[in-house]
């Protein structure tokens, strides 16, 4: 069972998820390591890390094996880090703008009305968590609902991280499917 890595990124073109997960485990702590250099931030390294995976797995097929994967893998974490520290500059800006008008509300309680979208949206939320399968269902709990970290999930379901993260990351695509249908 000698594969290259050459043969396992063929597989993952065809959609194998055993594939996957090998180049998930196979370069993690390449990306992870990248992104910790540049973020100084765990969260941040590890959140940038996992859409960095996502994005090559739906993209794997675009994928030139003229270039080294990790190169390649490197250089989408390199973008969706760019692409953060925009997005962050910008609300940064946003929230100075409107400083002034969030000085100038002192009542923070919800009225009525938006305690009742509130709970709407919650509620149609919880529903569209029921319609994933089960071990999905699981994750979405643990991490978002019980507040658990990656490693406390992977003990809680004797399951490696690495597995933990994907299935939590499949869960958050299906879930947004799901609610990008409902509207």
């Amino acid at each position: 069972m000698n594969e290259t890595v050459k043969d396992i990124i063929a597989k993952a073109k065809e959609g194998n998820q055993i594939a996957y997960s090998r180049l998930l485990d196979m370069f993690w702590n390449d990306v992870y390591g990248f992104q910790l250099k540049r973020t100084e931030n765990e969260n941040d390294a590890e959140d940038i890390t996992i859409q960095t995976f996502s994005k090559a797995f739906d993209k794997i097929k675009t994928y030139n094996e003229d270039y080294r994967f990790k190169t390649w893998l490197i250089a989408i974490s390199k973008n969706i880090h760019i692409d953060l520290v925009r997005k962050r500059k910008k609300s940064l800006l946003e929230t100075r703008r409107n400083e002034e008008a969030i000085q100038k509300v002192f009542d923070d309680s919800l009225s009525m009305e938006d305690q009742l979208i509130q709970e709407q949206n919650l509620a149609d939320l919880l529903r569209d968590i029921k319609s994933l399968k089960p071990h999905y269902q699981e994750v979405i709990n643990l991490r978002y609902f019980n507040e658990l970290s990656y490693a406390d999930i992977s003990k809680k379901l004797n399951e490696p991280m690495n597995n933990v993260k994907v299935k939590l990351l499949r869960a958050k695509k299906l879930l947004a499917e799901i609610i990008r249908n409902r509207r």
